[in-house]
């Protein structure tokens, strides 16, 4: 593959066409959670272990050092570990985004560079935030890690968290560069998913982002997911994933109904939505470690109430996929 992708690319030095299989990036793909020692230092180990976690279970691929990564509480050397260790484990076997955004466009194209040494199928960055940039500026903030990496790229629009929304107009920009092939769509409204996707049809992939949505974004043009619960209900996603395909949208909606009810249970404790899944994947029998501060742990409540969680999460996994969900 490696070879295949260097022969495309002088081709597009050359003559100005690339082509990149969309297939491997159409699926169910969980947000990678940062993986610490008891010390809270990242562990290549744990993260080796979640990595192959997702491949025996038959994920399409995984996200690295997104939003559910912490990537915004850990350096540029930690969030290469993370990059080094999962494309080390599992390259080759399944689709790995990496995340590459950061503060800094050094950064960013840093990562992106290292990214691509590692092996990665793609590259994925939200835009830049903090301080407001004109849409030129953003262009040129991703267009220097495309550049840095030479690999597929995907634009990531969380507007929750960045106070940036992507518009339609700038990805439709962003389409004519050859290596931009795609979306992940974090905004709640499910009709931007329709709206992204009619920017390039059939030659981009739409990730929907929000859990909740995660059918209603597919029925509205979305080609796959990425998520952060993924992985404490990888089989239940996947599931439903399958009932997609096969056009059986009754028993998808079912299956919805129970991830969305788990979701909003696990936002509602006192810790943050990423200690409580670091919890429920510790119940699942997958050592990962807390969160960084300020993200707040769960307290002994949170941890009563995960439990009964978990039980609810086994029985659905049971009833719907003849499975027990996590490491056995």
């Amino acid at each position: 593959m490696k070879n295949c992708f260097q022969k495309m690319q002088k081709d597009y030095e050359s003559e100005r066409i690339f082509m990149i299989n969309l297939e491997k990036f159409k699926g169910v793909f969980p947000a990678f959670p940062a993986c610490y020692d008891e010390k809270g230092n990242i562990s290549p180990e744990r993260s080796k272990m979640l990595a192959r976690y997702c491949l025996e279970k038959g994920a399409k691929g995984v996200y690295l050092t997104g939003s559910s990564g912490e990537f915004v509480y850990q350096t540029v050397e930690e969030r290469k570990q993370v990059i080094r260790a999962v494309t080390e484990e599992v390259g080759g076997k399944m689709t790995i985004i990496a995340h590459v955004g950061a503060c800094a466009t050094d950064d960013a194209v840093e990562l992106a560079s290292y990214a691509a040494q590692c092996g990665v199928d793609a590259i994925s960055s939200v835009p830049p935030f903090y301080f407001a940039q004109p849409e030129y500026g953003v262009m040129e903030y991703w267009n220097a890690m495309i550049d840095a990496a030479k690999l597929p790229f995907i634009l990531y629009n969380i507007p929750g968290t960045t106070g940036v929304s992507i518009s339609f107009d700038i990805f439709k920009k962003m389409l004519e560069n050859p290596y931009v092939i795609g979306i992940k769509n974090t905004s709640l409204p499910v009709m931007d998913i329709m709206r992204f996707k009619a920017c390039g049809e059939d030659n981009c992939v739409v990730f929907n982002g929000p859990d909740e949505q995660f059918v209603a974004g597919r029925l509205m043009g979305a080609d796959s997911g990425i998520g952060s619960t993924y992985l404490v209900m990888l089989d239940l996603y996947l599931k439903a994933d399958e009932y997609i395909r096969q056009g059986d949208f009754v028993n998808a909606a079912e299956i919805q109904k129970v991830m969305t009810t788990t979701t909003l249970k696990i936002i509602q404790k006192h810790g943050h939505l990423l200690s409580g899944l670091k919890y429920l994947l510790h119940l699942q029998g997958m050592e990962i470690g807390s969160v960084r501060r300020p993200l707040v742990p769960v307290n002994d409540q949170d941890k009563k109430e995960l439990n009964e969680i978990a039980e609810e999460i086994r029985e659905a996994t049971m009833r719907w996929c003849g499975k027990i969900p996590g490491k056995v």
